[in-house]
């Protein structure tokens, strides 16, 4: 006689997975691929997400780490994260046709960081060490311009040459709540500090988390599904953590300590802003291998904003 499986609730979090800016990058490889044919080449990741990544290469992406190992007949994509001016301007200098896929969000970051440097003011950029986007970000305005702040202790503790002429601005994948207080920080030592002429932090990153939030009190533990580079991903196992629910980062279905999980009687998943959809079903059908599972959709925020693709891609 069959063992009875265990009862299972699982809320799935709303919004989850892709956001807007990764699903116009996506779109971006693909209809380069369409145009141009196999092979379309990507610098970097397109998106932090190991399934996309493996299925854009399939299609035909090859996937580079610098310019100079794509051939000059080819185009070229530049990844969601953004790049320094230095890399458009090196493949310009070469003569490649390239794609920027960068997010609009991000793109308006850089905007910001130019227009604060134009007006003669010093950055201090709120986000992590050796990000893409913080590379990027660095990489548009003169060395020396902007200055990284981490933590609040860097927030309390870096030296300026000028309080008067500071500002500050955000990577777009941080936590909400430690962005917080990094900024109160700033702000406590630096009363005039010139913030963001609106919220840096995106609104899928913001979203994301605060569907993690409304649905942490009532799981016993959380799955969440991203890869391990992807800032926004660790940023959502990070807040059900704080909010005493043990949480777990997993890249798919396959990743699942079952262990670990044990025999909770309700769940949480959701996915970060690169994690497809497929891949969060693919984690409730192995649940359902084990567990005698009922799902929810506890809908925190629905989204409804896109992105337009580049001329050239839909003429």
């Amino acid at each position: 006689m069959a063992t009875a499986r265990p009862p299972l609730h699982v809320l799935i979090a709303a919004p989850r997975g892709f956001c807007a800016g990764v699903d116009r990058a996506i779109q971006i490889v693909e209809l380069a691929l369409e145009r141009f044919g196999a092979p379309v080449y990507v610098r970097h990741e397109i998106v932090h997400n190991r399934f996309v990544v493996d299925r854009l290469r399939n299609m035909g992406a090859v996937f580079v780490d610098e310019l100079d190992e794509v051939p000059g007949d080819r185009p070229v994509v530049f990844s969601a994260h953004g790049v320094p001016k230095s890399v458009p301007a090196a493949a310009s200098e070469r003569g490649l046709h390239f794609l920027d896929a960068t997010c609009p969000l991000v793109s308006k970051v850089h905007r910001q960081a130019e227009r604060l440097i134009a007006d003669g003011r010093h950055i201090l950029f709120i986000g992590h060490s050796g990000h893409p986007e913080v590379i990027g970000t660095f990489g548009q305005v003169p060395e020396g311009s902007i200055t990284l702040v981490e933590t609040v202790e860097d927030a309390r503790n870096v030296a300026v040459d000028d309080p008067a002429t500071l500002a500050f601005l955000t990577q777009t994948t941080l936590s909400v709540d430690d962005t917080a207080a990094i900024v109160d920080a700033l702000k406590a030592r630096f009363p005039s500090i010139q913030a963001p002429r609106s919220e840096d932090i995106c609104y899928a990153t913001s979203n994301r988390q605060a569907a993690v939030k409304a649905i942490a009190p009532s799981c016993e533990k959380m799955l969440v599904i991203g890869a391990p580079n992807s800032s926004n991903s660790l940023r959502l196992a990070e807040v059900a953590e704080r909010m005493g629910v043990p949480a777990r980062l997993i890249e798919r279905a396959t990743d699942i300590d079952w262990d670990w999980l044990g025999r909770p009687a309700a769940l949480g998943v959701t996915a970060g802003a690169s994690a497809p959809e497929l891949l969060v079903r693919e984690v409730i059908d192995a649940l359902r291998q084990r567990f005698d599972v009922t799902e929810e959709e506890a809908d925190h925020s629905p989204e409804r904003l896109s992105f337009k693709l580049p001329r050239e891609l839909v003429a």
